[in-house]
């Protein structure tokens, strides 16, 4: 069952059960599918590969990650909780992240292909760790483990 048959299918259990957060940010992923769909529509009907559809999630997580930050800092705990909820049911269909170690361990082997040896090589690795490490860890993790490594 791909995202969008599960999403449809939680959409449905939500309403049935009246869980007002989780429909809304069921909602919000449904819409924001479609949106993704309709901009790489020609002609006929378009299809989302997997890889789209996480990036979309990916974006809907990172926005709400943003706005919790910001209503933490203007003292708005209040929309700081809702949007919590919110990023906990995206997370639901985001594949787990990675540990420390095994991001470590990706980015130790590509420095070892590129043969980095200091920070000026930091662009260069950094390209090859988010194309390998796409949809599976945070992008601020990935540049702090870089950093570590080639410092």
């Amino acid at each position: 069952m791909g995202i969008k048959d599960q999403i449809n299918q939680d959409l449905k259990e939500a309403m049935k059960g009246g869980e007002k957060t989780r429909l809304n940010a069921i909602r919000a992923i449904r819409a924001a599918l479609l949106e993704k769909e309709v901009s790489i529509r020609v002609g006929g009907k378009a299809e989302l590969s997997e890889e789209q559809e996480l990036e979309v999630l990916m974006s809907l997580a990172k926005k709400r990650k943003d706005s919790i930050q910001q209503y933490g800092q203007a003292g708005r705990n209040d929309l700081a909780e809702t949007e919590k909820a919110e990023l906990d049911v995206i997370e639901t269909y985001l594949p787990a992240p990675l540990s420390d170690e095994e991001v470590q361990e990706i980015v130790r082997d590509i420095i070892g292909k590129t043969g980095a040896t200091s920070m000026k090589d930091m662009g260069k690795v950094m390209g090859a760790a988010m194309k390998a490490l796409k949809g599976k860890t945070d992008g601020g993790k990935v540049q702090e483990i870089v950093k570590a490594a080639l410092s």
